[in-house]
């Protein structure tokens, strides 16, 4: 006799296996309330057992669950079951039910062998294209690797497992265990692999990363252990993808390296601008290799690309046969005159060295210049005039040195000068502060406004959809208002999209999709529309399709159309 199928929250029926990964097994699933197909991810035990993870999980999966995309894999429900052991222990059991796609997977893809560059740079735009939406929508993946990217049968990349990184690594303190959950450090950003917060642009190196994979077949940075992985991402440059598979053009090497700069600032800024870069390889200009070198030692400094270009020189001489002196060497006599020469000049520089004394005194008609950084100025004073100097006071800011004290002297300390010569003092006034503004409300350019005159800087904006404001309209910044910070100090704004995003309600029940649209979270208008052409339960009306889907302006009215005839 089969055994019963387990249920899930006594709605999903899980199926057979149909894969495994480092966070999770994921099934073959059913919905009995809405009667779909779908997958049905359940989290591995480690993870489940700590309450603060689950708690993440659950935020972040319904933040994903908000995303209605073509490109990404839609996150229909979470929730929490309860596992039982054989001996009676009962341990909690996180899952996800998701979308159920028919494809294959891109790692499996790439597997196989070879990807051609029009596919290579298909499947990224497909990424890029998912990021682009989820990074509008505020929610930033992470962890994007082959994995995580399915193809269908039609074309259609697909990227899953939004918000489920940032549930993993908020409850992993090292590189090594966090890599040991996610999976591999081989698409980690170099922000990630320091443990730095991250941002968007975490999420265009780590898909910089895949096209790399995708076009020569390895990913840019390989070691023995995760750390040494993550320590080449933040201190090595990547080789041209050109330079290891010759039929990748070089347009594609500056769009690569851009991708893979260190720096976050120096990479595009948002996935658009990185499509548009692909875009442009279709039929732009290729720069020379000349170009992409200079650009090569833009990102990742000149000392790396001049070492190996030497390691590459000396190689090649070295190994070369065919050349051959064209020039016969110099006569012996001119060898020999040309040692004695050297000897002569070696032997007087050696008797010059043995004649001179050294002294450290210093002559009665210069004086030395005292260190003074750090003391006072009265002090400092005192101690010019005992060496029979004369000093004059300047003020400047500065953040190390207390205000008041000494913070460098001209001509600087050591330095001989003649007696009463007036020497420069530096004193601090201390480190110059700016106090940050109100700033939440005020659309962006106001705040960027308010910034630049209290002498702050605007940093990294994020726009997150919020169901009552305007978009532009700041929700909140990385600085307190009324905090004090110094002068030229970065503050990071989170403001409005002016939007909010809408999920597909074919199916629901009507007064579900009513309450949803209508919930805080949304405060949308719901407006019913009845279809007299199907027919219908009118004591379970159910959603037959709705006006709108993804992201809609604030305060929008959605019309859901019901069936209503017999």
């Amino acid at each position: 006799m089969a055994a019963e199928a387990r249920v899930l929250s006594g709605r999903y029926r899980v199926d057979e296996l149909i894969g495994r990964g480092g966070m999770a097994t994921v099934y073959r699933g059913h919905d009995l309330t809405l009667g779909r197909a779908v997958a049905i991810k359940l989290l591995k035990r480690e993870l489940a057992v700590d309450n603060a993870f689950r708690t993440r999980f659950r935020l972040e999966a319904q933040a994903a669950s908000r995303m209605s995309h073509p490109a990404i894999v839609r996150v229909y429900d979470a929730g929490e079951d309860v596992e039982t052991d054989p001996d009676g222990t009962q341990h909690p059991a996180p899952f996800i039910v998701m979308e159920l796609v028919q494809g294959r997977l891109l790692k499996d893809i790439i597997s196989a062998g070879p990807v051609s560059v029009p596919d290579a740079v298909r499947y990224t735009d497909g990424i890029l294209e998912a990021l682009e939406y989820s990074h509008r929508a505020g929610v930033v993946h992470r962890d994007i690797k082959p994995g995580n990217v399915m193809v269908t049968g039609q074309g259609q990349v697909k990227v899953m497992d939004f918000g489920i990184a940032r549930a993993v690594s908020d409850s992993s303190s090292t590189v090594a265990e966090t890599t040991a959950i996610i999976g591999t450090a081989s698409y980690f950003s170099p922000e990630q692999a320091k443990g730095e917060p991250v941002d968007a642009r975490a999420d265009l190196y780590s898909a910089g990363v895949v096209l790399y994979e995708l076009l020569t077949g390895r990913t840019p940075f390989r070691g023995d252990t995760p750390v040494a992985v993550a320590y080449q991402h933040v201190s090595e440059a990547p080789v041209p993808p050109s330079e290891l598979v010759g039929t990748v053009p070089r347009s594609l090497d500056a769009a690569v390296l851009r991708a893979l700069a260190k720096d976050p600032f120096q990479r595009f800024p948002d996935a658009a601008a990185f499509r548009e870069a692909l875009d442009a390889t279709v039929d732009g200009k290729a720069p020379s290799k000349r170009q992409v070198g200079a650009l090569h030692s833009e990102l990742y400094g000149a000392n790396p690309r001049q070492a190996a270009e030497t390691a590459r020189s000396l190689r090649q001489l070295s190994t070369d046969t065919t050349m051959r002196r064209t020039q016969t060497g110099p006569p012996v006599a001119w060898i020999w005159t040309g040692v004695v020469v050297l000897a002569a000049l070696l032997i007087s520089v050696f008797i010059w060295v043995l004649m001179i004394r050294p002294t450290s005194e210093i002559p009665n008609s210069s004086r030395e210049v005292p260190d003074l950084v750090d003391m006072s100025w009265d002090r400092a004073s005192e101690e010019l005039g005992r060496n029979d100097l004369e000093g004059r006071r300047l003020e400047e800011s500065n953040e190390t040195i207390a205000a008041g004290n000494v913070i460098r002297t001209d001509p600087a300390a050591g330095t001989t000068v003649i007696p009463g010569q007036e020497i420069k003092v530096y004193v601090s006034t201390g480190q110059e502060l700016a106090t940050v503004p109100v700033l939440e409300s005020l659309t962006r350019g106001e705040a960027a406004d308010a910034l630049e005159e209290a002498g702050l800087r605007l940093g990294t904006v994020t726009t997150r959809n919020d169901p009552n404001l305007a978009a532009t309209t700041v929700i909140s910044a990385s600085l307190a208002e009324g905090q004090e910070v110094a002068i030229g100090t970065a503050v990071d704004l989170i403001v409005a999209s002016g939007k909010v995003t809408v999920v597909n309600m074919a199916g629901y029940r009507l007064d579900a999709a009513q309450r949803e649209l209508e919930s805080d979270e949304m405060d949308l208008t719901a407006s019913v529309v009845e279809d007299p052409n199907c027919a219908g339960d009118p004591n379970n009306q159910i959603v037959k399709s709705q006006s709108a889907i993804g992201d809609v302006p604030i305060h929008s009215t959605i019309e859901l159309v019901v069936c209503t005839g017999s």
